[in-house]
């Protein structure tokens, strides 16, 4: 799976670049990742609380490895991260049914999280939107990603930033958008 994309441009707004994350940059993006988790069980979420029982649903280390996870950096300190999927995982396969299978032309977004030093500066909706259009993934046309159904916040952000709404699967609604590189 390796070299199979292409950064076409790795500047966010000017102030922040993203690239692939190294193995040595794991646990920085495991402590965002928890720090995340901690948020939200905060404000009375449970999206993200297996990580904070040691279950990495999504093998962000594996990912790493497998060169799926991206780092948002700012002045050298990463301050988001996103895991892309080129393959879907068993959790994709199980929400997504019969459309996820290995060439069906979809990059599964996961874990896309801003440190909160940089919440509500628009850098999460920024680095949603350098998903689709500032990467080139060969052979994807779409980016695909799910989000919990009990909190409309989070995909009316999905839905503001071009994601359509395709339907639900248990407790989580489906969205996808067309890749802008493909």
């Amino acid at each position: 799976m390796k070299n199979d994309f292409t950064i076409i441009n790795p500047n966010i707004n000017g102030d922040y670049t993203v690239s692939v994350a190294k193995d040595e940059e794991a646990a920085e993006v495991m402590s965002l990742l928890l720090e995340t988790a901690k948020w939200l069980q905060s404000i009375g979420s449970q999206q993200w609380s297996g990580l904070l029982h040691g279950n990495d649903s999504h093998d962000t280390v594996g990912s790493i490895k497998q060169e799926e996870v991206f780092v948002c950096k700012h002045n050298n300190e990463i301050v988001g991260v996103v895991i892309l999927k080129r393959q879907p995982s068993a959790w994709d396969s199980e929400l997504w049914g019969s459309k996820a299978y290995a060439d069906d032309g979809a990059v599964y977004l996961h874990r896309l999280t801003i440190s909160r030093k940089q919440a509500n500066a628009g850098l999460g909706a920024a680095l949603l939107n350098w998903c689709d259009s500032a990467v080139s993934f060969k052979e994807k046309k779409v980016m695909r990603l799910d989000c919990i159904a009990s909190n409309p916040k989070l995909f009316a952000f999905y839905e503001g930033n071009g994601y359509e709404y395709m339907g639900q699967e248990g407790d989580f609604k489906l969205f996808q958008k067309g890749l802008l590189n493909s």
